[in-house]
């Protein structure tokens, strides 16, 4: 098991950070620009599991000889269903470089736009006190 997939399955928002390489980039599914930077996808990674319910990961695919990691999950975001993936790029010293998020179906993309848009005013407020 990958140790993001293990601190999400725990909770432990903060373990994010740990995991991130401090030039980490982060993919959105509902933002063209990606995000550059460990503390800037480390609050949007938290901000995620404030806006997703019941998240579980449903499968995980790795292949040690790329540092590829697809983690297959499902959740909801208020009564809409959303099936994702979660596709890492790992460095050979274990930290995530590249972390792309793809949703499916569209109805889930439209519902995660709308629950982060707010999340960005408290994600704003922790990048602004680190």
């Amino acid at each position: 098991m990958h140790p993001f997939r293990a601190a999400v399955e725990k909770g432990d928002a903060d373990a994010f950070a740990g995991l991130l390489a401090p030039d980490a980039v982060f993919n959105s599914p509902v933002a063209f620009k990606p995000y550059r930077g460990r503390e800037t996808v480390a609050a949007i990674l938290r901000a995620a599991t404030r806006v997703f319910d019941d998240l579980r990961y449903v499968q995980e695919i790795a292949d040690p000889d790329t540092g590829a990691h697809a983690l297959v999950f499902k959740a909801r975001i208020g009564p809409t269903e959303v099936h994702g993936c979660d596709f890492l790029t790992v460095a050979p010293n274990g930290e995530i470089t590249d972390f792309t998020v793809m949703l499916r179906p569209m109805s889930a993309v439209h519902a995660m736009s709308e629950a982060m848009r707010p999340q960005f005013d408290i994600i704003a407020r922790e990048l602004a006190g680190s």
